[in-house]
């Protein structure tokens, strides 16, 4: 994917210590796939700039969609918005915004990622920070790329809070009625699973329990996850795309089998 024209960039935070759960949550396997492989593979199916996955130092990290990047935070423990800082910072010279999450959202839809970005670029502002069933959203959102020396400063002022930030830069806030007045997320992720985070092993168990996206295939209903090896040519909503099995597959997808 070429970067020259691009506006927008991903980041997937990945180093988190994941304590609750017992083990990293960038690892765990999701239908044929893993969480960071899954959030990764969306991001870049959807943004049309670079994607760049935050690492803790000497993370291990599971296998990758091709051209997604790496950016190492150089320090442990720092928090979430030290892993911002990094990944804006890895991407600032390239794009101006960026949508950032965590590796541990496996209902994130486009609609969602679009909805967002759209505002930022649409209020101007430095942030947008949506407010879903009461809570804010800081690490399923856009920042300008601008933000990270202030981000960096902060965190090394010793606050390292996701609410700092908004006391520092311009804000756009969305709450639920305001994200729902876009009619394909409002069509696609009603009750705004995107946000839907798994912090322990019993989020994981019901995460895993839910009924997979409901797609078309060759104009049948069908739910699915990934793409699967179903062909060695695939149209995804209209486009031709590279049939990587593990590709990530969401609620509203039109995919077609063609025959060799």
């Amino acid at each position: 994917m070429s970067t020259a024209n691009a506006v927008l960039a991903g980041v997937v935070l990945a180093g988190g210590r994941s304590t609750r759960m017992g083990r990293a949550k960038a690892d765990l396997a999701w239908h044929g796939s893993t969480f960071l492989y899954r959030t990764s593979a969306l991001l870049r199916r959807t943004v049309d700039g670079p994607v760049v996955v935050v690492a803790a130092p000497g993370q291990d990290l599971p296998d990758l969609p091709a051209g997604v990047e790496v950016a190492v935070d150089p320090v442990e423990g720092l928090g979430p918005m030290q892993g911002v800082a990094v990944g804006l910072a890895s991407v600032a010279d390239r794009v101006e915004s960026a949508f950032v999450c965590s590796t541990d959202m496996p209902f994130l839809h486009p609609a969602y990622i679009r909805r967002v970005m759209r505002a930022l670029a649409e209020t101007g502002a430095d942030m947008v920070l949506p407010w879903v069933n009461g809570h804010r959203q800081p690490l399923a959102t856009g920042y300008r790329t601008a933000l990270h020396p202030l981000i960096t400063r902060l965190v090394g002022e010793g606050d390292l809070r996701p609410g700092m930030l908004p006391k520092h830069c311009v804000v756009a806030r969305l709450d639920d009625e305001i994200l729902l007045r876009d009619e394909d997320l409002r069509r696609l992720d009603p009750r705004l699973d995107s946000v839907v985070n798994v912090n322990t092993p019993e989020d994981y168990a019901d995460a895993l329990a839910r009924a997979l996206p409901e797609i078309t295939v060759n104009g049948h209903a069908v739910r699915a996850a990934t793409l699967g090896r179903a062909a060695t040519s695939v149209v995804l909503n209209g486009a031709d795309v590279s049939p990587d099995p593990r590709l990530p597959l969401v609620t509203g997808d039109s995919v077609t089998v063609l025959e060799d």
